[in-house]
């Protein structure tokens, strides 16, 4: 059986052509004897947008759709690109009451598609990359809906019972902001392609201004709208991308929602076409208020309070766009939609907005 199905993916795939990152015939094979109801042969395309692990639509001969992770191409440092952790998140998070889509299949063996991977459900929902995505939601009332739904989960999240999620043991721990500089300071000194002397530069300054951190809770890593599905009824029907999830300040996750909640005006953003660069959305300072107010009772800070963590998420961002570039210009990332100059230039104003927001710290 193993053997006809792969020869039939083997026709498929000579039929569309190669997928970077997928062995069709191996992952077909491993796809009827391991996910349920996958009907072969298979097709796979590569989601664009995503900058780290790689992500894949997988069609079945009878129109499902599943999704596909798995870590990018070539050698991976460390398990910053773990993806059998980032199932085994999705499952916890599922467990936590939270909107995940749900994982059908884990692969561990390498030898299948050279490297572990994943293949979860499709949810249905609306991504929204660029401005124009918007249009799906043209009421200002349905866009304001949008950005107080998303501060409604991040809150739900950093409400999560930590026992409930498999992480109850950990509910005591501090020093998270601390732990995050000498990490995302490591994976750059790792695999930096050049030196970029604001990041090192901010890195010292935010370590000298720590603030106390309240309280331990799930924490997402990259909590964005462009990370989460958009509903019809513009509220957010799942979070994706779950890799940097951990146990830490939830106030990190406000402070890299923020910086990357683009406002018309601002002079440097976090993506280069930020959606949320269109009328009717609320702003930084109403979602900021937002975020305090569901918090009540779990965290006591004022919105000066939170101007830390936007400036440490500034940095980390020019940690991560530096460490896409130094990937790609080694050819690791597969299919792209920008070249590397372009993030080299944007990890350069990433961190000069960083030292910015870091030297304006009281």
């Amino acid at each position: 059986m193993f053997d006809t199905v792969r020869g039939m993916a083997q026709d498929a795939a000579s039929a569309v052509g190669a997928v970077p990152g997928i062995d069709a015939a191996a992952v077909t094979a491993w796809c009827a004897a391991s996910v349920p109801d996958a009907a072969a042969p298979l097709r796979f395309e590569q989601i664009a947008g995503g900058r780290s692990n790689l992500t894949y639509y997988v069609d079945d001969a009878v129109g499902r759709r599943r999704v596909l992770r798995r870590p990018p191409l070539g050698a991976v440092a460390g398990n910053a690109h773990d993806v059998l952790r980032e199932a085994d998140v999705l499952r916890r998070m599922s467990a936590a009451g939270m909107p995940v889509p749900t994982v059908l299949g884990v692969c561990e063996d390498p030898g299948v598609n050279g490297a572990p991977f994943f293949v979860m459900e499709h949810l249905g929902g609306a991504i929204l990359r660029v401005p124009e995505d918007f249009g799906a939601f043209p009421d200002p009332a349905q866009r304001a809906r949008i950005g107080h739904s998303l501060i409604e989960v991040l809150t739900r999240l950093h409400r999560a019972d930590l026992d409930s999620a498999g992480w109850g043991t950990r509910a005591g721990q501090r020093g998270f902001i601390e732990r995050q500089l000498g990490l995302w300071s490591r994976n750059w000194e790792a695999g930096r392609a050049r030196m970029l002397g604001d990041i090192e530069q901010t890195r010292d300054l935010l370590a000298r201004k720590i603030p106390a951190q309240q309280t331990a809770a799930v924490v997402h890593g990259d909590f964005r709208l462009d990370n989460c599905l958009i509903g019809a009824d513009s509220t957010v029907s799942g979070v994706l991308d779950w890799e940097l999830t951990t146990v830490g300040d939830p106030l990190a996750d406000l402070g890299h929602f923020l910086v990357y909640w683009a406002q018309p005006g601002d002079a440097v953003t976090a993506l280069e076409n930020p959606p949320t660069l269109v009328p009717g959305l609320p702003t930084r300072g109403e979602l900021t208020r937002a975020y305090i107010e569901r918090m009540g009772g779990v965290l006591d800070v004022t919105e000066q309070e939170v101007d830390f963590h936007v400036a440490f998420s500034w940095w980390k961002t020019a940690c991560i766009v530096e460490n896409v570039y130094a990937r790609m210009s080694r050819g690791v990332m597969g299919d792209a939609d920008r070249t590397p100059g372009s993030f080299a230039a944007q990890a350069e104003r990433l961190a000069a907005r960083a030292l910015a927001c870091a030297r304006e710290l009281q």
